[in-house]
């Protein structure tokens, strides 16, 4: 108990002098990043710097590129606030008045850069890492921005939802079908304040929209056997419990269950599974309660897809006025995730009806070349991972053609990184070999290479991934 305390002293001191610089500044350049997680920490930004009266504008972006850190450190802005990216590159910054609110894996040059306490107090670096957390479930950048954001002012408090719709976004409640660690606190500051109901249940996705049928029929993750893409088997199941799908004509939704049906349902599926995959299938859910249904905005995972479908479709900017409480942002964002979906399923039948995914003795991987976006590939990635249709034992390497390269994004299984396996430090090491950069989590990461050094790439990759999992 020494030790943590000692660390949450020691966060604590780092936020207060990070809230010291916030608003102390006299203009600020925010930047963020594209997904749920990044358009949260925007949002919470946003937010915070509004009420202290703050001039200050905001740039989404998808990665930090060289263009990235050359607008950092050319800014003309007093402050630059960094959130949900800046931690892998902190020695490329060369300027004053940056704070990092970040948890990705830091830039391991960092440290042995600094010669002086003025570069200490040059940039302000919030990220879990730094303080003996996981940033891959413990706190998201939502939260470390949200941790700023009240310490700047207690009355922010009623921005923890964002956090927790960022945390969410990036996956953070899967590891345990729910939200742990600061996480945790995090949540429970959001129900505090009555902005989130917690309630445990059937975890698939879609629960305020989808008729019964496709809500059992598409969750992704676990597969039910006899219902997972089967329509029929989902028929049956509703019909041997009794359960009409229409209401008064209409298709009902799970949303539109009594509790009395869900339980009945719950209960037929957890008899379906293993242990393992029971602890998948049911936890916790999170209900935004200021939101009715039809916003498409009352459950947090569908907050964080619409977040998602806006930044992967360039338009991050209707996503933040989402989360800024401007409900005229929900036509434009309702077309984004539509767009969404339908590119997702194309990509995935894509890649099967070209049998494009291909097995080496450690990875697998698919090069979609310009037919899948580059900002959705780690999503597909990790839907085929989860999909039951790929080899779980293997990590998957996805490429997709971008403006500066190729993006390679990787996922991995839980198993994997308990058995040692760091996409990080592999993603990082491999790309920067063949002239690319890259980082991100344990089971997540991301890079850009030059083109026509795919399987080089890969060769390294390979090799690293045996060195850590044999």
């Amino acid at each position: 108990m020494d030790a943590d305390a000692a660390i949450h002293r020691r966060l604590t001191a780092d936020l207060e002098k990070a809230a010291c610089a916030v608003r102390s500044a006299e203009d600020v350049l925010v930047i963020t990043h594209i997904d749920a997680d990044g358009i949260a920490s925007g949002g919470i930004a946003s937010a915070t710097l509004s009420r202290l009266g703050k001039r200050y504008r905001i740039v989404f972006e998808k990665k930090i590129s060289e263009d990235t850190v050359d607008m950092i450190n050319g800014s003309a802005e007093n402050t630059v606030w960094i959130c949900d990216l800046g931690s892998a590159y902190l020695s490329e910054f060369k300027r004053p008045g940056i704070v990092i609110t970040d948890h990705h894996v830091p830039d391991p040059k960092w440290k042995g850069g600094q010669t002086s306490i003025d570069d200490f107090d040059r940039i302000h670096h919030l990220n879990p890492h730094e303080y003996g957390m996981s940033g891959s479930y413990d706190v998201s950048g939502a939260g470390m921005t949200y941790l700023l954001s009240k310490t700047v002012d207690p009355e922010n408090k009623d921005l923890a939802y964002l956090a927790v719709v960022g945390a969410v976004g990036d996956l953070q409640d899967n590891r345990e079908s729910r939200l742990i660690g600061f996480n945790r606190m995090i949540l429970q500051e959001a129900v505090s304040t009555g902005d989130l109901a917690v309630d445990e249940d059937i975890r698939y996705f879609g629960r305020d929209y989808r008729p019964l049928i496709q809500f059992l029929q598409y969750g992704n993750d676990p597969p039910i056997p006899g219902v997972s893409d089967n329509g029929p088997g989902c028929n049956a199941l509703f019909s041997g419990l009794g359960i009409p799908l229409r209401k008064g004509g209409e298709l009902r939704t799970w949303r539109d269950l009594t509790a009395d049906e869900r339980r009945s349902v719950s209960c037929r599926l957890l008899s379906l599974v293993d242990d393992d995959q029971k602890k998948r299938l049911f936890g916790e859910i999170y209900t935004i309660t200021r939101y009715d249904s039809c916003t498409g905005l009352k459950d947090v995972k569908e907050f964080a897809t619409v977040l998602n479908s806006c930044g992967r479709y360039d338009d991050a900017e209707t996503g933040l006025r989402i989360c800024m409480g401007d409900m005229t942002a929900l036509e434009d964002a309702e077309r984004n995730r539509s767009d969404h979906r339908k590119h997702i399923s194309s990509a995935i039948s894509y890649i099967k009806e070209n049998r494009l995914l291909r097995e080496r003795r450690f990875v697998q991987y698919f090069d979609a070349g310009p037919e899948i976006k580059e900002t959705v590939v780690g999503i597909v990635a990790g839907m085929l991972l989860n999909s039951g249709d790929v080899n779980k034992v293997l990590p998957i390497f996805a490429f997709a053609e971008a403006d500066d390269g190729v993006k390679v994004s990787a996922r991995a299984s839980r198993a994997l990184t308990d058995r040692g396996l760091d996409l990080s430090f592999i993603m990082k090491t491999a790309s920067e070999i063949v002239g690319g950069y890259g980082g991100g989590h344990k089971v997540a990461a991301g890079a850009t290479i030059p083109t026509g050094k795919e399987e080089e790439f890969l060769d390294i990759v390979e090799d690293l991934v045996s060195s850590q999992i044999i």
